[in-house]
């Protein structure tokens, strides 16, 4: 019966070491998978430029335009590189809706998408002048 109750206890402890090493294993392999999907974006300027006419209705006559240095920062729980923008660009009707705030979200240094509500991500950031975002034409 002793003999009985060892052997469980070694296998359970040989499991359980099998089960925490496979973690280790695992949290190896998720933190090179994110070092490479976040390689810092390069050309980020142009990638945000030639997003931007898809985004827009009217990529014409933007004011105020503002760009901030890449950044990883956080992204639906994940670390991310993001550049945020702030600029104000006109609407449907020609008026200008107002300054608006948001992130360029990068994966393997390319662009992958913009993020409306960037409040968090762009938290904090040091903006300078955009003027190539002013510039665009259709």
């Amino acid at each position: 019966m002793r003999g009985s109750v060892c052997r469980q206890a070694a296998a359970l402890v040989a499991g359980l070491s099998l089960i925490l090493g496979a973690c280790t294993h695992n949290s190896a392999s998720t933190e090179a998978a994110n070092s490479e999907l976040n390689t810092p974006p390069a050309d980020y300027k142009r990638e945000i430029l030639g997003a931007m006419h898809a985004y827009l209705n009217d990529p014409t006559g933007i004011r105020d335009a503002a760009i901030a240095e890449p950044a990883l920062k956080t992204v639906g729980n994940v670390p991310r590189y993001v550049v945020c923008l702030r600029f104000n660009a006109k609407k449907r009707d020609s008026d200008y809706a107002g300054v608006k705030e948001m992130a360029a979200v990068f994966l393997v240094g390319r662009f992958d998408r913009f993020l409306d509500k960037a409040k968090e991500q762009c938290a904090g950031a040091t903006y300078t002048p955009f003027p190539e975002l002013q510039k665009l034409t259709r």
